[in-house]
């Protein structure tokens, strides 16, 4: 723990503009690092007193984009948090899991301006999750629309999922959780536990799988899903990976399949929070297997695939944050097989987000405290 304190009080201020230099470019001798199986890095503590930072989305400009979950957006700029947040975020239903989740930017968002919010919203009868999309002017959010609504709307506090990607074809994918109700996973009539997929403007497209099936929500990709709250782009084959909470154990990392069913919660590696037997099957027929799982549960939220050069030989792993261990868990993977798995960046705080930066570094956020970090490899 004194290490800790150390390093949040020694954190560095500043990023720097060229991938090539390390942020501060003082002597390595100046840091305390920390020794991992493949590498030694040191923590830099960019932001703290945050309330629960659950996304972090860079600009072109190197802004840092993070949301808090009561409905803030803030800006970390050359390694310092601003006073002024972004105004104009949506109302959101912070009750329990929901309120303000993440930001992605349009692929072409250097031409068109758009950004993309996952919040819960309030509506009638609860809150559920919502997709909406909007330009930045200034410290404005502006050009708003909600552009999806996911239904049922559920008066609970749990299992929102919030996480998107654009994928390589050009298309939004993003997640919403079961909402607490299993049930919910396994039917193709509402959008609750589910991979939904959706086009630029809110429209579904065309080849989505369940446009033509009667009483099907069309904007469903995948279902059976619990509450997935990591998604990435694999460097290489483009495919879409995400992670999802289990219940008591089974949280699993699956990739991204076309009109698939992941099986929540008729198969499971998890038990009820009770102990008792949620389910005797962990693969079924017609039913995708995760390409891993964890028991004990991890509470996994938050993945990032490692592509910079910065790394060595942390290159092509996976970085997955654990809010119930507090740590982010390094995966070495063969394909799409896990081969080995290493705890870094231990006893930081819950872990919400990783992403890599366009200087090449990791940035993490925590709850508990909230903070931004950067992990700077020696």
């Amino acid at each position: 723990m004194n290490i800790l304190l150390a390093l949040i009080i020694f954190g560095s201020s500043c990023v720097s503009n060229n991938e090539n230099e390390t942020p501060d470019q003082e002597s390595n001798s100046n840091y305390e690092y920390i020794k991992s199986e493949k590498l030694s890095y040191r923590i830099d503590t960019l932001a703290t007193g945050l309330d629960n930072p659950w996304g972090l989305t860079f600009l072109p400009n190197k802004d840092l984009l993070v949301t808090e979950r009561d409905g803030e957006i803030r800006i970390i700029r050359e390694g310092k948090l601003l006073e002024q947040s972004i105004t104009g975020v949506p109302d959101v239903y912070n009750k329990g899991q929901g309120g303000l989740f993440e930001i992605q930017l349009h692929p072409d968002y250097q031409s068109n301006g758009w950004l993309y919010i996952a919040y819960a919203a309030p509506v009638s009868g609860g809150g559920n999750t919502a997709i909406m999309r909007a330009k930045l002017g200034g410290f404005n959010l502006i050009n708003k629309s909600v552009i999806f609504q996911a239904e049922p709307f559920v008066g609970g506090g749990n299992h929102f999922g919030g996480r998107m990607e654009f994928g390589n074809d050009g298309q939004l994918y993003f997640s919403v959780g079961e909402r607490g109700n299993k049930s919910n996973a396994q039917t193709l009539k509402n959008h609750a536990g589910k991979i939904l997929r959706i086009s630029e403007d809110g429209s579904v497209p065309s080849d989505n799988p369940f446009v033509r099936t009667s009483g099907a929500k069309p904007e469903i990709y995948t279902y059976g899903n619990r509450n997935p709250q990591g998604m990435a782009i694999h460097p290489t084959t483009g495919e879409i990976w995400t992670h999802e909470h289990g219940p008591m154990g089974g949280d699993e990392i699956n990739i991204v399949k076309k009109g698939v069913n992941y099986g929540w919660p008729e198969v499971s590696y998890g038990k009820n929070y009770d102990g008792s037997i949620l389910t005797e099957y962990t693969t079924k027929k017609g039913m995708e297997d995760p390409l891993h799982y964890w028991v004990p549960s991890i509470a996994p939220c938050g993945m990032s695939f490692v592509t910079s050069e910065k790394y060595g030989d942390w290159k092509g792993n996976l970085l997955v944050g654990s809010l119930k261990f507090r740590y982010v868990a390094r995966l070495e993977l063969d394909g799409d097989k896990v081969t080995h798995e290493e705890r870094i960046a231990e006893n930081l705080g819950r872990v919400r987000a990783i992403t890599q930066g366009p200087d090449g570094y990791i940035y993490v956020s925590t709850e508990g405290p909230g903070m931004v970090i950067r992990l700077v490899p020696k």
